[in-house]
């Protein structure tokens, strides 16, 4: 891991194609030490959640050049590694598990991010439906330590269809259904980290699982 994180530092510093094309052979190792550990990952989300044991580690790995064309930043590459390991391919509404190693900023994360407005009024709609069974998922002590906020953005007011008189709007005002948990960079020093990062996950699937059970229906 090491390997990985030395080169992420390094196009971190030195964002150009020449630093790259001194530096390729990095890339190139650092870049299959990282597939090969999302190919050793998959299995061991496999044992909890079997609908992802098909999936071929190529389909979940990101492009590492970005697409400048309507960014103010003309990096030309990205700053970390990630892969999205999806029963339904990396463009699918359905929930999967997403690694980031990003020197600094690493992280797992997991849920639906962009979601389209009917589906995601009808996620809401199912909250307000099952809210005790949602709020034992999310309220679950060690789920909560884990991923202790829903979504990346959040209402203000009200959510457009929905009665003034229930009683859980926090739930119900996330913008994405989706958690993410920040890993310092000695996490993936420890020989143990996949195993670690895949009970995680586990902790993870119910939530997943909820959000899934009304986007499937979508997709």
């Amino acid at each position: 891991m090491q390997t990985i994180f030395s080169f992420l530092t390094g196009i971190a510093r030195n964002n150009n194609r020449e630093w790259f094309a001194q530096h390729r052979a990095e890339y190139d190792e650092a870049q299959a030490r990282f597939a090969r550990a999302v190919e050793q990952l998959i299995p061991r989300i496999a044992r909890f959640d079997p609908s992802v044991g098909h999936v071929g580690v190529k389909s979940t790995l990101y492009r590492f050049y970005r697409d400048t064309r309507f960014s103010p930043d003309k990096s030309p590459y990205k700053r970390h590694f990630g892969a999205y390991i999806n029963a339904c391919g990396k463009k699918s509404m359905h929930g999967g598990y997403y690694l980031h190693l990003e020197p600094g900023n690493s992280m797992i994360a997991g849920g639906d991010y962009c979601l389209t407005p009917k589906v995601l009024r009808e996620v809401r709609q199912s909250i307000v439906d099952r809210t005790s069974e949602y709020l034992g998922i999310i309220e679950n002590p060690t789920f909560k330590s884990l991923f202790p906020v829903i979504g990346m953005e959040r209402l203000k007011g009200w959510p457009a269809g929905f009665s003034r008189d229930y009683a859980h709007p926090e739930l119900i005002r996330p913008k994405e259904y989706c958690v993410s948990r920040s890993l310092p960079d000695a996490f993936f020093s420890r020989e143990d980290w996949l195993d670690r990062a895949a009970e995680m996950f586990g902790v993870m699937k119910p939530f997943l699982d909820f959000v899934n059970d009304t986007v499937d229906d979508y997709i």
